[in-house]
């Protein structure tokens, strides 16, 4: 039901006003993240991103849940949730933004196109300007996207304590990854 709210929600804010534009969809997008250090190995998954894709205007946005994120190791999820990601405080992350190179992708045709994806991305309720390279694949009706960037967790006011501040890396990589299909009201 959150998923759906969600859904809704990011399809509302794109407005309905814009209803002859073609919009891509899902509620399965991944998203992936990974802190490396000498000390420790993290990565989380999340499976239920929520995205939309206007093709008109190169506009997307991704919403995800924080609880949803998934580790190897329970301790390790639980400490995400309540102590750095506040996530009964902050519940979910934000990207909006658009596809800057918009022109250069034909999404009426099939093939692989690089793109450079422009926004903010909204993390622990704090909102950072982000541009990353991307790939679109349009196959048929389907679009994929993928990225990967990267975060410092200071910059998005999470607080990481001395004791453990050589088990969580500086800069966290992320990797997004989404597999859409034409928008049905």
């Amino acid at each position: 039901m959150k998923q759906f709210l969600l859904g809704l929600c990011l399809f509302m804010t794109f407005g309905l006003s814009q209803a002859e534009a073609q919009k891509y969809f899902t509620r399965e997008g991944k998203i992936s993240f990974y802190s490396d250090t000498p000390v420790e190995k993290i990565e989380a998954h999340n499976q239920k991103a929520t995205c939309i894709l206007d093709t008109e205007s190169g506009k997307m946005e991704f919403a995800v849940l924080v609880k949803a994120f998934q580790f190897e190791k329970a301790l390790m999820q639980e400490h995400f949730n309540e102590n750095y990601m506040e996530s009964g405080t902050y519940p979910k992350s934000v990207f909006k933004g658009q596809i800057a190179n918009a022109a250069d992708v034909d999404f009426s045709k099939d093939g692989t196109y690089d793109v450079t994806v422009e926004g903010e991305l909204t993390i622990h309720g704090i909102a950072q300007t982000v541009s990353t390279p991307g790939q679109i694949t349009v196959a048929g009706d389907k679009i994929s996207a993928t990225a990967k960037f990267e975060t410092k967790p200071e910059n998005h006011g999470i607080k990481i304590p001395s004791v453990v501040r050589k088990n969580i890396a500086e800069i966290v990589e992320i990797d997004v990854n989404v597999a859409l299909e034409p928008f049905k009201r």
